[in-house]
């Protein structure tokens, strides 16, 4: 992540200095392997040596799927997802609007029973309109109950900290939140993880020298609280706020948070933008592989960290893709066709 500078709040950046210190062990190969900071397209690896992709870490995020599964179901997309290779699947809810009613245990069984494992599940952070919403704030042990029957090891959001506003007291309070949810989950054998987008790589409406990604960071527990980077938001995050309000440079690269931390982001979103600086967020979705964002970079580096190619796992991602079983199907062969290039 990028260092505590003379512009950061004293007490945060003793909190990230500690937390980069305690993840030196696992990442102190980060310098070396980070190179440029922005993102290439020119050189994606593809070649005779070891595959990037660990195997039986790929998988796919549902949310992705939207459409076949509520039109063909579940058990349809399952087989197409293993006739493709992948190996996992992150739910987006439960049902989808899949064609038919579906149990939890239905739902667990197709998985399995299609060569899939379950990996995690989104589920809202809070409704504070609706005290029976099915959210971690309103309904905590009824999503980890969910969880639990599918077999989940890990239970997130894809909800930021925005919940008591942009500031640096109310990341706080979210981080507080967070850790409660972080608890629970380990009490039960599974992992709370924060999904970002652009937005938590904004400052501080009350301290604009203050990254609230970094907040989040610093006030939640690593032991409690992990995370999953989509990592084409973090790119447009990069793009949108590496300067702050006041116009000085800001700078920080995506994957060097990861490499300092490397424990606590078990989960990925690989999704792929075409870079387009007129564009609000530097780069226009696109399918895996047809884009600018350079996963033989990103995913050999950390999985060149300690146990890196065991504790992570890759979930390809697009958000309205054109076509999207062809974006299943080219993502993982994308994927898949990625090489070291020192091998």
């Amino acid at each position: 992540m990028s260092r505590p500078s003379k512009h950061t709040d004293p007490e945060l950046a003793h909190k990230l200095s500690r937390r980069g210190m305690l993840g030196v062990a696992a990442g102190a190969t980060a310098a070396a392997l980070l190179g440029a900071t922005a993102p290439t397209a020119t050189a994606h690896g593809k070649g005779h040596g070891r595959p990037v992709l660990p195997p039986g870490r790929l998988g796919i995020q549902l949310y992705s799927l939207r459409d076949q599964v509520s039109t063909l179901g579940f058990a349809a997309v399952f087989a197409e997802l293993e006739r493709y290779g992948y190996d996992e699947v992150e739910y987006a809810g439960y049902t989808q609007g899949s064609a038919g009613p579906i149990t939890l245990q239905q739902l667990r069984r197709l998985t399995r029973d299609h060569g899939l494992r379950a990996i995690g599940s989104h589920v809202g952070y809070h409704n504070d309109d609706d005290p029976g919403a099915y959210t971690f704030a309103q309904n905590l042990e009824k999503v980890l109950d969910d969880a639990q029957a599918l077999g989940l090891g890990h239970i997130g959001t894809a909800s930021g900290p925005w919940r008591y506003g942009a500031t640096v007291d109310g990341w706080k309070r979210c981080a507080e939140e967070f850790n409660q949810y972080g608890a629970a989950a380990k009490a039960r054998g599974m992992k709370f993880y924060q999904h970002n987008h652009a937005e938590e790589f904004s400052f501080a409406t009350d301290k604009p020298h203050v990254r609230l990604y970094d907040v989040l960071l610093a006030e939640t527990d690593p032991d409690l609280v992990y995370l999953e980077m989509d990592i084409y938001w973090a790119y447009a995050g990069q793009f949108r706020f590496s300067r702050r309000t006041d116009g000085t440079p800001a700078p920080f690269d995506p994957l060097r948070y990861v490499l300092e931390q490397p424990d606590r982001y078990p989960l990925f979103h690989v999704k792929d933008g075409e870079r387009d600086i007129s564009a609000r967020d530097g780069y226009r979705m696109v399918d895996v592989g047809d884009g600018d964002i350079d996963y033989q970079r990103f995913i050999s580096a950390v999985t060149r960290t300690r146990g890196g190619r065991l504790d992570h796992h890759w979930q390809a991602e697009h958000d309205n893709p054109v076509d999207s079983l062809t974006f299943a199907r080219k993502s993982s062969a994308h994927l898949h066709s990625l090489r070291e290039k020192d091998c």
